[in-house]
């Protein structure tokens, strides 16, 4: 017989354990019906914890010239790292850090330019890692290329994202710059690269998958991809070539003669697009070497003097107002009973024809014109030219000017240019009325824009703002322009190829403390002029305030040059002032057996320079249907590609770059002009990792 046991337990483990269930429960029942516990929102810690997101960074757009040169791009750049720690090498067979330091040390100076004991040293220190300054960064794709191929072990590169201008200083102010911020965006902050800077920047995708506590993809899980959108392609309508040939004169002109500030910018007289615009002082967006962030074509507004006297005239002559064969009395006029209005030469050339007033930039002339035609009517004109407003132009920054007159004294000034204030890029646009009967013409400077599937989604193109003037009153004023540069007393601006119409100007500047300045170079020397008269394809125009110089004909000597170089550059007609050159039509030389086609071109008397020693020629430059002065260069290119260094003393830039585009090589150029000095010896075989590096002088080192 079995007995009963009874354990009995006492209640107080009993209500403990119940109100531990409790507790239990609740806790339970509290977590599974509430988002948040003790601050912490569960299904985003949830979320958060496993699910992973990469950007996908879009590609920022190229700026392009006319052409399709480039003008900024977005290129790694790799800053070089040595390793010197002994433990991070673990296969001895294969080091991962530096252990023949003083044949690194002579790489890094061969490839890189690094003084030999500078690097020396650094590799000798005690540090587990050492960088080299300045020259350790910015290595470009070519000079890591070449020191993979040294095999450097502890050797390596960090990789960044940089913006790139591979012309320098050339048109930095119309090109700006873009800089890699702190977060690694590029970022716009002058010129094109600042106002299209979002349709350059494009837009960032990303990628969304989920993981595991331990960070791995989990396999079955899925991946969102939001895929970047690259950036747009902006195509200026800058003209390379001519866009040297402007950087060689304010570069000239600055090198030679003091001054404050200097603006010279090319037009296209049809359709008002900028080929060229260059300034001083510039800068170069490599280095960010900025004196002013202010791009003078369309920020700086002045007191433009005498080339307002094209638009002073000419609104006479609208009006119906104008007597070119009547006389008056030079020298100097009474405005009312405290102002006197005089010419420059102060006693003026006695009673002359108001056309020859124009020839001779008589103030007194234009002083008289504007007090018959009335303070209404000479605003109306100014105004509808686009004197005091931003004419739109594709860049920040740009300023209204100051058209604003009310009294006698003042419309007087305002007729030859004081007492108001204008932009170059107002001017340049007033001057599109003489080159199209009358209608002014916006001035635009982006050629297109293409997306990144390759669609032009944007078209620059002629527009035409306002009728100001009649045919008519534009052929009287340029006959007028003719007789200031050939018959007045601004000879100096005779080019020798063509024949341009012009006006100048020499406004005195305004003082902060009122009046004007009074010193001997205390003045805005400025020309606007017309090329071909006959049929006018450029508008040219310059200012340079407080140039050390008596007179302005050093702009002038540096102008007319420019005007010959674009002659000869278009091909423009030329008149019968100009020195004869013979011109010959190129033919088609590809797939031509190489000697003949050398031996017909020498008989034309082109220069041909042949690369390759292949039999046929597989490629030419210029193309068919060009134009070649005489002595002027032809390249060949042949079906072997085994290429050997010219002599490039003399070249000109754009020469040595139709060369280097056609060799597969990088340029790296320093200077203007002509080339002086190359870093590839002539006569040295071509690689494709080769980078040619050339130093210009604005003089030509080869007898012409």
């Amino acid at each position: 017989m079995q007995r009963k046991v009874t354990v009995k337990v006492p209640k107080v483990i009993i209500f403990i354990v119940a109100f531990l269930f409790g507790v239990i429960i609740a806790r339970l029942t509290y977590v599974s019906l509430s988002n948040n516990i003790d601050g912490i929102n569960l299904r985003e810690f949830a979320e958060n914890r496993n699910t992973k997101s990469e950007i996908i960074y879009a590609k920022r757009g190229n700026i392009y010239d006319n052409k399709g040169n480039v003008l900024a791009s977005t290129a790694n750049t790799y800053t070089i790292v040595a390793y010197l720690e002994e433990s991070r090498t673990t296969n001895p067979n294969k080091p991962e850090h530096v252990v023949d330091k003083e044949r690194t040390a002579k790489a890094l100076n061969e490839v890189l330019g690094i003084d030999y004991d500078y690097g020396l040293k650094r590799l000798n220190e005690d540090a587990y890692e050492v960088l080299f300054g300045p020259k350790g960064n910015d290595v470009s794709e070519s000079e890591k290329k070449q020191l993979e191929l040294l095999d450097l072990p502890g050797i390596d590169f960090r990789s960044t994202i940089k913006r790139t201008y591979s012309m320098g200083s050339f048109a930095s102010y119309i090109i700006g710059y873009a800089k890699t911020n702190e977060d690694g965006d590029i970022k716009g902050e002058l010129g094109i690269e600042s106002y299209f800077d979002e349709e350059l920047s494009g837009i960032d995708g990303k990628t969304t998958y989920q993981t595991d506590a331990y960070g791995y993809t989990l396999p079955s899980a899925e991946v969102i991809t939001e895929s970047a959108v690259d950036g747009n392609d902006i195509y200026l309508t800058i003209d390379r070539r001519i866009q040297m040939f402007a950087e060689d004169l304010t570069k000239n002109l600055a090198d030679n003669y003091e001054m404050d500030w200097m603006i010279f910018s090319v037009m296209d007289a049809k359709t008002g697009a900028i080929v060229a615009s260059s300034t001083s002082p510039n800068f170069d967006p490599n280095k960010l070497n900025i004196i002013s962030y202010m791009n003078p074509l369309v920020s700086y507004a002045y007191e433009p003097g005498s080339t307002m006297k094209i638009f002073s005239f000419a609104s006479s002559i609208e009006e119906g107002k104008y007597d070119g064969d009547a006389y008056f009395q030079s020298g100097k006029v009474q405005v009312d009973s405290k102002v006197v209005i005089s010419d420059f030469n102060k006693q003026g050339w006695g009673e002359i024809k108001y056309d020859t007033g124009f020839a001779y930039s008589s103030n007194v002339a234009a002083t008289n014109l504007a007090l018959e035609l009335g303070v209404d009517n000479l605003t109306k004109y100014y105004k509808n030219l686009g004197f005091s407003k931003k004419t739109g132009i594709e860049l920040a920054n740009e300023v209204n000017g100051k058209i604003s007159f009310q009294y006698k004294s003042e419309l007087a000034t305002a007729s030859f240019g004081q007492g108001i204030t204008v932009t170059p890029i107002q001017m340049l646009q007033a001057l599109t009325a003489l080159t199209n009967d009358g209608t002014v013409l916006k001035p635009y400077i982006v050629d297109k824009i293409v997306n990144a599937d390759g669609e032009v989604i944007y078209d620059g193109k002629r527009t035409e703002v306002a009728k100001v003037y009649s045919k008519e009153t534009m052929d009287y004023i340029k006959n007028l322009m003719h007789d200031v540069v050939y018959d007045g007393l601004s000879k100096n601006w005779q080019p020798s190829k063509t024949t341009m119409i012009g006006k100048t100007g020499t406004a005195q500047i305004a003082s902060s403390n009122g009046g004007y300045l009074d010193g001997a170079y205390d003045y805005i020397r400025s020309f606007a002029g017309v090329f071909p008269e006959d049929d006018p394809q450029y508008i040219v125009y310059i200012a340079a305030k407080q140039i050390k110089s008596a007179d302005a004909k050093p702009l002038a000597k540096e102008l007319t040059k420019v005007v010959d170089d674009i002659v000869s550059y278009i091909g423009i007609e030329q008149s019968d002032n100009e020195i004869e050159e013979k011109i010959i039509n190129l033919n088609n030389y590809i797939s031509t057996e190489i000697v003949a086609t050398v031996e017909e071109l020498k008989e034309k008397k082109i220069n041909v320079y042949v690369l390759g020693t292949g039999k046929y020629v597989i490629n030419q430059y210029p193309l068919k249907k060009s134009k070649v002065q005489e002595n002027g260069k032809v390249f060949l290119v042949s079906n072997n590609t085994d290429f050997v260094m010219e002599d490039l003393t003399g070249w000109s830039l754009s020469e040595v770059m139709t060369y280097t585009n056609l060799l597969g090589i990088d340029l790296i150029t320093n200077g203007y002009g002509y080339v002086n000095n190359q870093n590839i010896v002539a006569g040295t075989k071509i690689t494709d990792t080769m980078s040619l590096t050339i130093t210009l002088n604005e003089k030509n080192t080869i007898p012409q």
